[in-house]
């Protein structure tokens, strides 16, 4: 009994299995059309890649003295890079000092060229002053001269008017004594006093 019990247990377990199975066949017979073009396509370059290694092979042991050759080669690379880095400890400290020389002479510069922009701005405000001090004084003696010339004016036209006003007075005197006791008209007494004025 416990041997067919065991039978069962082992055909229903083999049932389950033989299902999952089968699921999984589906699910792999459409990835198995898809590879197979792959796979055949992989042919040609598995046969290509074998032909290369064959070739190569004659080529691999021609490379092996030319690798022994590169031994000297690698050895004197590597005395060259151990003199390099030995000249690079040496020259370390002058490369600080030139560093720190160039710091400081930078420094000094830009002082300098502080002062400088300094003076500059002094000798600007300097310059401004003495341009306003200048159009002062060309604005007074523009009004001066301004002044004088219409001084020179009224003095030089006052005798002109004067003269212009008495030539003007002996006019009137001459033209009333020439045309008699006539009674000057509107526009004449007008003209005289214009003339007079």
């Amino acid at each position: 009994m416990l041997a067919s019990l065991a039978f069962v247990v082992q055909a229903i377990a083999m049932f389950a299995l033989y299902r999952s199975v089968r699921k999984m066949q589906q699910k792999v017979d459409p990835l198995v059309d898809r590879t197979e073009p792959v796979i055949g396509k992989i042919g040609p370059v598995i046969d290509n890649l074998r032909t290369f290694l064959e070739r190569a092979g004659p080529v691999v042991e021609k490379a092996g003295p030319v690798i022994q050759k590169i031994g000297p080669i690698a050895d004197n690379v590597t005395a060259v890079l151990a003199s390099t880095n030995r000249l690079l400890v040496d020259v370390r400290p002058r490369v600080t000092e030139i560093s720190t020389n160039v710091a400081e002479i930078t420094r000094a510069g830009k002082h300098h060229v502080d002062r400088i922009g300094e003076l500059v701005t002094s000798a600007g405000e300097k310059a401004r002053e003495r341009l306003e001090q200048i159009d002062h004084a060309v604005t007074g003696t523009v009004e001066q001269v301004e002044h004088v010339g219409d001084s020179v004016k009224r003095a030089v036209m006052r005798p002109v008017r004067e003269v212009n006003g008495l030539a003007a007075g002996i006019s009137a005197a001459v033209s009333t004594l020439v045309k008699g006791q006539r009674k000057s008209s509107v526009d004449a007494a007008t003209q005289d006093e214009e003339l007079f004025i």
